[in-house]
């Protein structure tokens, strides 16, 4: 088994190391690194990589992979796993989304090694260790605002992308590319397949988010070999083709009657929409019949500012799915996550 390399560094079989990959220097002249952890097995096998903080206000990577390394580590009996908890450093410690020259990191890949800053950067992650990887995996949440319920984005066109979302182990994939230069498409491209989690909200270590982005973690090692264990499978699983948003279309302050991973069957009223004595100003509803992906956590709301995304679902399925979800324990994942995640949003009855 041969050894790996990364920012300089050599790891062997069966060693764990904690490196810190140099990306660029402060205006003092120190050096700006990303910490990586690389955990090896003795035995050969598949390389993995996991990712948080592309976004460095999106928390929920860092909590997985703290999670992960920390209170569940897993005992890798083959391969490598490679974990990057933050890669957008500055924009961690600055709290923001994005890089200091204001560019979107996950729009950069794979990046210049003579270029932006954020070129910079992302060519670094993509050449130090994404090329270097069987597989992959990179956490997100939604925007500043909003919320997500947890759903697998992925290429399912791409026959080993769709093996991995299946075992992943999320009752939502939404089938997509991905955006141009976004470390996701550019691994697809260039033969690493990649998935993104997308769940919750930004600053935050949800526990829901982090339970079910472990899990699913440790469903791609036991599906590639890596751990043992038996993979754990979700209540239901749909591919998602088609998603729509729902917008305002006047301003006032909004009760929600749908909350993340909902059921929504077309003309369903969502939300109340009300002006500031309370008084009705209109009530959205849903377009289509769907799944709740994610929604505004901003009471007051703006005509055109979106309200909730839904997943499009067709009559049909969305029956069945409601069937199986009858038939499953109170305490599944999916229906302890969507309580969780609607905690801190003011919910009416309708």
């Amino acid at each position: 088994m041969k050894s790996i390399e990364i920012a300089g560094q050599k790891i062997s079989a069966g060693e764990t190391r904690d490196v810190q990959l140099k990306f660029s220097e402060s205006y003092l002249g120190s050096s700006v690194t990303v910490p990586i952890r690389v955990i090896r097995a003795k035995k050969d096998g598949p390389t993995m990589f996991i990712t948080g903080a592309i976004h460095g206000d999106e928390l929920t990577g860092v909590g997985i992979i703290r999670e992960l390394l920390y209170d569940r580590p897993p005992d890798i009996r083959s391969g490598t796993l490679i974990c990057l908890p933050v890669i957008n450093t500055y924009g961690l410690e600055n709290q923001t989304r994005y890089l200091p020259d204001r560019r979107d990191l996950n729009r950069c890949f794979p990046g210049l090694q003579e270029g932006s800053p954020s070129s910079r950067l992302a060519y670094y992650i993509h050449h130090e260790v994404v090329a270097k990887c069987d597989f992959g995996l990179d956490f997100h949440s939604a925007a500043v605002r909003r919320t997500n319920y947890p759903n697998i984005r992925a290429d399912m066109r791409n026959a080993e992308v769709r093996k991995l979302a299946r075992a992943f182990g999320c009752e939502l994939i939404v089938n997509s590319r991905g955006p141009t230069g976004s470390l996701r498409r550019t691994a697809v491209k260039q033969g690493v397949p990649t998935l993104i989690l997308e769940a919750g909200e930004v600053w935050k270590f949800e526990p829901g988010v982090v339970e079910i982005g472990v899990r699913g973690s440790l469903n791609l090692m036991r599906h590639h070999g890596m751990i043992s264990g038996e993979m754990e499978k979700p209540a239901f699983q749909v591919t998602i083709d088609k998603t729509t948003w729902v917008r305002a279309s006047k301003g006032g302050f909004l009760g929600f009657h749908a909350k993340p991973g909902d059921f929504v069957v077309k003309d369903q009223e969502i939300a109340t929409n009300t002006s500031i004595f309370g008084r009705e100003r209109n009530v959205i509803a849903s377009p289509v019949n769907g799944i709740v992906l994610g929604m505004t956590t901003m009471p007051a709301v703006k005509p055109g500012e979106p309200v909730y995304h839904i997943a499009v679902v067709a009559e049909k399925t969305l029956a069945r799915l409601r069937r199986q979800m009858e038939r499953s324990p109170e305490s599944t994942y999916y229906r302890r996550i969507q309580e969780a995640l609607s905690t801190n949003i003011t919910m009416l009855e309708k």
